[in-house]
């Protein structure tokens, strides 16, 4: 698991590139992160109070600072998510190992933050197809776990697709707080 630490890969279809996050993405990245519609279908889940609503520069900033942090401490890998017809960055994907004592254990979690112009079927499928596989040898895990809330209509078309089930089973945080809404696939 370290290799993606050391070196972040890219990945590419027709449509989409995903690529390690950078600073020069932090106006294309504001546009996601302030965007009203789509603030509530991001996971905030265990992440201590952030809402991710971020409607600054300096605030979009200090958290695309942060996500490197976390990447450099081997916390988590944050890819920014292009739309190679424009190129701009559309949103980002998080991914880590989960090790826990619930059912999300020896899990890669995955976080999909997408501005709500893009939050559609065929582009979720399309974003999420470049990564699924791959993750599981990238983050040594046997299981895949997203959150997907029942308002993400889109989202949760998009999963059941690409044969993630819902469970009712919790994902309990650091600090015993109990998340729910969570879809997952296995090897």
């Amino acid at each position: 698991m370290d290799s993606v630490y050391v070196t972040c890969p890219e990945f590419e279809n027709k449509r989409f590139n995903l690529r390690f996050i950078s600073i020069e993405d932090c106006d294309d990245l504001l546009k996601v992160y302030s965007d009203k519609k789509a603030v509530p279908l991001f996971n905030s889940d265990n992440c201590g109070g952030d809402d991710f609503y971020y409607n600054t520069r300096e605030r979009m900033k200090q958290a695309l600072e942060y996500w490197k942090f976390e990447y450099d401490r081997k916390g988590f890998v944050r890819w920014s998510i292009i739309d190679k017809k424009d190129n701009p960055v559309i949103g980002t994907i998080e991914l880590f190992h989960r090790e826990s004592k619930d059912y999300f254990n020896n899990c890669g979690l995955l976080r999909l933050d997408l501005r709500s112009d893009y939050e559609t079927k065929a582009n979720i499928i399309d974003i999420l197809k470049l990564i699924i596989d791959k993750t599981y040898t990238l983050f040594e895990c046997n299981m895949i776990a997203t959150k997907a809330l029942p308002i993400a209509s889109e989202r949760i078309k998009a999963l059941k697709e690409l044969d993630f089930s819902p469970t009712e089973n919790k994902l309990i945080g650091h600090d015993g707080t109990e998340y729910s809404s969570y879809y997952f696939t296995k090897r």
